[in-house]
């Protein structure tokens, strides 16, 4: 592969000798990344990046004195044109997001093929973001969860005006009685269980017993 322009000048940070051994191979392999220096953990990472005027980091999480994301905290703040990616043999949600919140540039996992390496090097250092398929997966699993758990606490929380006994009413139409199966279920009749409908209706701001039951349903009811 030719060089069209500067070459990406990257530091490897990671405590294991061999792990840093293949992946300066793969990336000095193209010709247009140089593996500038070598870290063993992320204080290093930091001053080397520093003294190096370097492109892009590769930061491993799992290091000693100072772990990847607290070095990439540090990088930002101190070295802010270089580009950082997480690489990781861990690939819990968390890392994932905490890396992109702390203005990570990437995210990799240690398995990730050669080709696909150099590709997240060389879009990091063109000041794109880049994740890996299975990075990906983690991302959007993680905010589909984050998007549950904030419907499920406003649910509570709107939930949180209702008596008890307007609870049970409500935790059964969250089930989709009918207010004569309800009534029969909490010992009311019929028409006692409409009145405790339309109150609750009234108290939560839903419009039908279907809002109500979805509210209840994220509720935990």
């Amino acid at each position: 592969m030719g060089v069209t322009g500067p070459r990406i000048r990257v530091v490897i940070a990671d405590d294991e000798p061999l792990i840093r051994a293949g992946i300066r191979m793969i990336l000095t392999s193209d010709a247009a990344i140089d593996v500038v220096a070598e870290a063993t953990n992320g204080r290093e990472a930091v001053e080397l990046a520093r003294s190096h005027a370097v492109d892009v980091v590769l930061l491993d999480i799992q290091m000693p004195e100072m772990d990847g994301l607290s070095a990439l905290a540090e990088l930002r703040r101190t070295v802010p044109a270089a580009r950082v990616i997480i690489l990781t043999t861990f690939g819990e949600r968390e890392n994932v997001l905490r890396a992109l919140e702390h203005g990570g540039a990437g995210f990799l996992l240690k398995d990730t093929a050669p080709a696909e390496l150099i590709r997240a090097v060389r879009a990091a250092a063109a000041g794109d973001a880049y994740l890996s398929p299975a990075a990906t997966r983690h991302v959007v699993d993680q905010l589909a969860t984050g998007r549950a758990a904030a419907r499920a606490d406003e649910a509570r929380r709107r939930v949180g005006v209702l008596s008890e006994r307007e609870r049970n009413v409500l935790a059964l139409l969250g089930e989709g009685l009918s207010n004569a199966d309800a009534g029969k279920r909490l010992h009311m009749s019929e028409a006692t269980v409409k009145t405790y409908v339309s109150r609750i209706l009234a108290k939560l701001d839903c419009e039908n017993r279907v809002q109500a039951a979805l509210l209840a349903r994220d509720a935990g009811l």
